[in-house]
């Protein structure tokens, strides 16, 4: 359980909670080689994880209409503090993009699957949410 950190705001703390229930994936605890299936609110993103934090990622049409190779920060609440090597739900992905000199942020993330390899998004399996969802 989560103690709250006495110095930290109350606001960082109820974040720090809330991405504890609302739930995520380390990216050190996938093998290489894994699929995620990444919706956020404006986007369905495919990231192929190639080991620590870099992936292939696609599904901007901007930024990644094709897979491009990107080192990913983690995640953030919408401000400056970062969530390292890590994705949740609820939160907004980073990722260090080669082609520009500030990272990305994805809107907000509302759901995380792994899946095959094969790409066919009805074979993927909920991972990572909350209790009670599916």
């Amino acid at each position: 359980m989560f103690t709250p950190h006495p110095n930290l705001s109350d606001e960082v703390n109820h974040n720090i909670i809330q991405s504890e229930f609302e739930g995520g994936v380390l990216l050190a605890a996938l093998p290489p080689s894994t699929v995620l299936h990444i919706q956020t609110q404006h986007h369905r993103y495919t990231a192929v994880l190639l080991g620590g934090s870099e992936a292939l990622i696609s599904g901007h049409p901007e930024y990644c209409p094709e897979p491009v190779q990107v080192a990913i920060a983690g995640s953030t609440w919408g401000g400056s503090m970062l969530k390292q090597r890590y994705i949740g739900r609820g939160m907004h992905l980073e990722f260090c993009h080669p082609e520009y000199r500030t990272p990305i942020v994805t809107s907000r993330i509302q759901e995380i699957r792994e899946c095959p390899r094969v790409q066919d998004p009805d074979t993927c399996q909920v991972q990572f949410s909350s209790p009670g969802q599916s």
